[in-house]
């Protein structure tokens, strides 16, 4: 998967997929780990209030969402112009910093720091997601996006469950760990990662009028071959959303499970994503097509979603997995399609518009479907439709699906030059 046109950061040293793969998985196994200790860090600075520590969270959410529609792009044009490597740098260590401020944070303020340099400086995914396209085929971009996937969804698996082990014993001790690891990547970066974008490929001059969220979206809409695909890519980042927001008070609500149970089922589920990731991704694009995968994706998120807001029992729930699981499909898909459709100079912005799209469905999603779910428990007793929000994530990806059908293939690679 290595692209004759790609140079090293250091003599003798060929950017390739795995490198990168590397440093995916070490962050999103960092990431992965504040994930079940964070909201209970908040819930003690607001002296144990849950209603307080949930708004808190969603404030969190919401800021955290906004720098990323804002800095998104302003990372993803400078990738374009100095490479993938230096910002790939930046965002690790505002990563490591923003732990660090968790792990140290006397207060809610200090922590609400950390977050927006977190949030500034969050182009890790992103910036990944470009290097994939400068050292592997248009063909192969697929399967690369897929495994790329399962590397953060193999994070996001082993994160999860090392953050609340490592939470018995202080609940600070995580971000230490975490901060730990992200620093080591830092580091793995600085000295092994070799960069993927040659200077003779690199945009000359960085304009901050394509680099503003606004200029980023328009960059979406001067190709018009994109916007399709972007729009389905808003619906996905929207309707993903719903389980991080909901989860917990769901299955809590709605199963009576316990936090163990809950754990298991997200390590479960979690698993067969990554199998998806891994296994059929490939295949499947091989005899179908990107477009046809983004569809049975679409379509396998859409019933997974309705499943899981139908179900009446957690048995229910759990059997509906595997559908459900089907919707890894999508984004290698989407990146595929999308990466085909724009030249090597221009894979950075792309990448940071489509950020610009997540920060959007980042802040939108948890106050939608948080507050749709309060609605439905207050009327339960009438409407019986705890599933309310589920619901509408799954109208999401029919809309997604749709508009897939209206995607062609599309263009070939643009030319490196």
């Amino acid at each position: 998967m290595t692209s004759p046109a790609a140079s090293a950061a250091r003599p003798g040293r060929q950017a390739a997929f795995g490198f990168i793969f590397a440093t995916a998985l070490m962050n999103a196994i960092s990431f992965g780990i504040m994930i079940p200790v964070l909201p209970n860090l908040i819930k003690q600075f607001t002296g144990g209030d849950f209603a307080a520590a949930s708004l808190t969270n969603v404030l969190f959410a919401t800021v955290w969402g906004l720098m990323q529609f804002f800095c998104g792009p302003v990372l993803g044009l400078l990738s374009d112009r100095i490479g993938r490597r230096p910002v790939l740098l930046i965002s690790l260590f505002g990563l490591a910093v923003d732990f660090l401020f968790m792990a140290l944070a006397p207060n809610l303020a200090w922590l609400f720091i950390g977050r927006v340099i977190n949030g500034m400086t969050a182009a890790s995914f992103s910036t990944a997601g470009a290097y994939v396209a400068d050292v592997t085929p248009p063909q192969n971009r697929a399967k690369a996006f897929g495994w790329l996937g399962s590397a953060f969804s193999f994070g996001f698996l082993i994160g999860p469950a090392l953050g609340g082990l490592l939470a018995q014993q202080s609940l600070r001790l995580p971000f230490f760990v975490a901060a730990g690891l992200t620093s080591l990547n830092w580091v793995y970066g600085l000295f092994v990662l070799p960069e993927s974008l040659a200077p003779e490929r690199r945009i000359t001059r960085f304009d901050w009028r394509r680099a503003n969220p606004i200029g980023s979206l328009n960059f979406l809409r001067a190709h018009s071959e994109l916007l399709d695909l972007a729009f389905i890519n808003f619906l996905f980042y929207l309707a993903q959303n719903v389980l991080p927001s909901i989860f917990v008070l769901y299955a809590g609500y709605r199963y009576h499970w316990t936090p163990l149970m809950m754990g298991l089922t997200l390590m479960g589920t979690g698993a067969l994503g990554v199998g998806v990731q891994l296994l059929l991704v490939g295949p499947i694009v091989s005899r179908i097509g990107e477009r046809n995968t983004l569809l049975l994706g679409a379509l396998g998120g859409a019933i997974g979603f309705a499943l899981y807001g139908f179900a009446p029992t957690g048995w229910i729930y759990l059997a509906s997995a595997p559908i459900f699981a089907l919707m890894n499909l999508m984004q290698p898909g989407l990146q595929g399609l999308m990466t085909r459709r724009v030249g090597p100079q221009e894979q950075g912005q792309l990448q940071g518009a489509n950020q610009s799209l997540q920060g959007i469905g980042s802040i939108l999603g948890p106050l939608l479907f948080g507050t749709l779910f309060a609605w439905a428990v207050r009327h339960d007793a009438t409407l019986h439709t705890p599933g309310l929000p589920i619901f509408l994530a799954s109208g999401l990806l029919v809309i997604a699906f749709v508009f897939g059908l209206r995607v062609h293939r599309g263009p070939g690679p643009k030319p490196d030059a």
